[in-house]
């Protein structure tokens, strides 16, 4: 699984089908699996992808055994469900037993033991995993591995040369079974308690026991267990602040707490000179919510600062008890917790229950828990924000503010990144040249993202200048390609000089870029428009295409063809020389210019353009103006597959008119 918020989400999905798939297939010791079990199972791995995901930053390998013998050991047995996984090499001497405060009837010793093994690896076995006794107080560690030693039956950590791998054994038996002593069933009687075992897994429920299978104390971690699981669900998936507040004090009410309030600081930080906002206000009684705010926003809460190491961070702290008796209700206990991730303040959250001297130490570490995750999230929201607030920037400066009129033409533009994406690799421009010139640029990047971005950025200014320094239309693309080959060579020669220095045993004198962020090619569709000096209607056109989609001209009698020769992608070839080609653009005709986004757009195993489908999508559009032209193609795209486009979708329109 990527190594991003929603891991934690995906492995408790994953783990629970994985169990029930077990009880449905009937594998040799699967009827010993139980609902607490399961809890347990989905804990433990939640908290260590959690771990994965904070503080490698990796990948993260997640493998389900299910063991039945009697000494089984953490290497061997049964594998099934696993996403990746291999055989360890050495274990550390973490092992060992752990303590149960239940103990159940020692299992006889002549059946064998059904044991479930769960191993979290990542890719960074340099980083040592991080226990909760060795750490300071910090917001973003979990209960890690004090919670893996005390649930579990046994546990460790495998290192290999580029894996480290964390596991833990959960045994399966009395203490877990939920159905107490056995009965006869008949085949069909086995076949439905299977399903509903299965049913329990994946969905589970509150289930009635007795209190001498299960004590008050069992129940409350048994919810704590469930009620923390759900509110990681629903919290990893939101990328909006607002929405993370809302959802945290939903969660809080009624379950825990009377009323809820959550202040969030401007920008993250406490500080910084402006009062916390109070982001959300949430009462069991919603006729109550205004006059609790009233009396929130009067007295915002003002927790103390933290040490120099944040000690305390995420602590729930008891706080003064509003007062508004009128407005929502009679005293009680209230309490402040820090929201804190990632060593900034991002808020507070304030609780109160009435009728209570103080709350219960059980609901505090939970509170505390649920603290922890509700900032991971806004961390996490606001991060998101950012980028999207880079990203919209970028994007802004990498395209035209506008189209301009051009004399005897029409134009129109579509551009739309693909879903998920602000600044992508497809690009456009159209420009006075001077000189009664029009310039107009169609390129797409190869690949997407701030890369892609960060060549448009590149070659946008580039063509600009040298169009407007009196360049032809094949000088601009050989000067420009020139340009990008060139910075191609500049990267290869720093991974050269980087290997042999690395031969050497010498530091390399160059910074060496990721993978990712190499110079990329470029196709590109450019050319140039000249109006007729006497006025007539019509322009002349010149242009040329380098790797790109090739432009089509719809004539008046709807007859469609290609205006240019297929040439070189821009900066693969230093010496390429680029050739371009001319023709007049009567009255009433359309020249179209499409990225691959349109070409390439796939429905199964066909693409858009089988069959020459854009041309023919073209020729429908005969008597239509530019805009109308450009809004049937993008339609056209759209509605060639269920899903959305999953590339850059870029296509310019230019029509002559017979007017100047």
């Amino acid at each position: 699984m990527p190594g991003n918020p929603r891991a934690a989400a995906a492995a408790r999905q994953f783990v629970r089908a994985v169990l029930a798939d077990w009880v449905t297939r009937s594998l040799p010791g699967a009827d010993a699996i139980g609902d607490r079990l399961a809890d347990e199972a989905v804990l433990l791995v939640s908290e260590l992808v959690t771990n994965v995901v904070v503080h490698a930053g990796t990948t993260v390998e997640l493998l389900c055994r299910l063991e039945t013998d009697l000494d089984a050991g953490t290497e061997a047995g049964t594998k099934a469900g696993t996403d990746t996984g291999a055989d360890a090499d050495t274990d550390a001497a973490h092992a060992g037993p752990a303590t149960d405060p239940d103990p159940a009837p020692a299992p006889d010793p002549n059946l064998p033991r059904t044991v479930v093994v769960i191993e979290v690896s990542d890719h960074h076995p340099a980083r040592a995993v991080r226990a909760r006794q060795s750490a300071s107080a910090n917001e973003s560690r979990g209960h890690g591995l004090q919670l893996v030693g005390a649930v579990s039956e046994s546990w460790g950590i495998t290192y290999r040369r580029d894996l480290k791998t964390v596991w833990f054994r959960l045994l399966a038996g009395p203490r877990h079974h939920a159905y107490g002593p056995p009965a006869r069933f008949s085949h069909h009687d086995l076949e439905l308690q299977r399903g509903l075992r299965a049913a329990e897994l994946l969905a589970p429920a509150p289930v009635r026991r007795s209190p001498a299978r299960r004590s008050e104390a069992d129940w409350i971690n048994h919810g704590a267990l469930s009620f923390l699981a759900e509110a990681s669900d629903l919290l990893s998936g939101q990328l909006d602040e607002e929405q993370v507040a809302l959802l945290a004090a939903q969660l809080v009410v009624p379950r825990l707490a009377d009323w809820c309030a959550v202040w969030l600081h401007s920008g993250g930080r406490e500080g910084t000179g402006e009062a916390p906002r109070l982001a959300r206000v949430w009462h069991s009684s919603e006729s109550r919510i205004d006059a609790l705010r009233m009396a929130l926003e009067k007295e915002p809460p003002v927790m103390p600062v933290p040490g120099p190491q944040r000690e305390g961070a995420g602590a729930a702290v008891p706080w003064p008890w509003p007062q508004e008796p009128s407005g929502y209700g009679p005293g009680g206990a209230a309490l402040a917790c820090r929201l804190v991730a990632g060593g900034r303040d991002h808020g507070t959250l304030l609780i109160g229950r009435a009728g209570l001297m103080r709350f219960p130490d059980e609901v505090v570490g939970l509170i505390e828990d649920l603290t922890r995750r509700v900032a991971r999230a806004l961390a996490t929201a606001r991060a998101y924000r950012n980028q999207e607030r880079i990203s919209q920037v970028l994007q802004r400066r990498l395209l035209p503010r506008g189209r301009p009129a051009v004399p005897g033409l029409e134009s129109s533009v579509v551009y739309e990144p693909r879903e998920g994406a602000w600044a992508g690799g497809d690009f456009w421009d159209l420009f006075d040249a001077g000189n009664g010139r029009w310039c107009f640029a169609l390129g797409d990047v190869c690949g997407n993202g701030p890369e892609a971005a960060a060549v448009t950025g590149l070659a946008r200014p580039v063509l600009r200048l040298l169009a407007r320094d009196g360049f032809g239309v094949g000088e601009v693309l050989d000067r420009l390609n020139k340009t990008m080959a060139r910075e191609a060579a500049d990267s290869v020669a720093a991974v050269t000089a980087a290997v042999a220095a690395a031969g050497s045993g010498l530091e390399p004198s160059v910074e060496l870029r990721a993978e990712g962020e190499q110079t990329r090619f470029l196709s590109l569709l450019y050319g140039e428009i000249e109006p007729h000096a006497d006025g007539t209607a019509g322009a002349r056109c010149t242009l040329a295409s380098a790797g790109h989609p090739l432009p089509l001209v719809l004539g008046t009698d709807g007859a469609v063809r290609i205006a240019a020769a297929p040439q070189m992608l821009v900066g693969v070839v230093e010496d390429t020389s680029y050739e371009s080609e001319s023709f007049e653009l009567a009255p009433g005709e359309t020249l179209l210019c499409v990225t691959d986004g349109v070409t390439e757009r796939r429905s199964g195993h066909r693409q858009f353009d089988d069959d020459d489908g854009l041309a023919h999508h073209l020729a429908a559009c005969t008597g239509l103006g530019a805009t109308a032209v450009a809004e049937h193609i993008r339609r056209a795209v759209h509605a060639f597959a269920d899903t959305p486009p999953d590339d850059d979708l870029a296509l310019l329109v230019l029509q002559a008119t017979g007017q100047r």
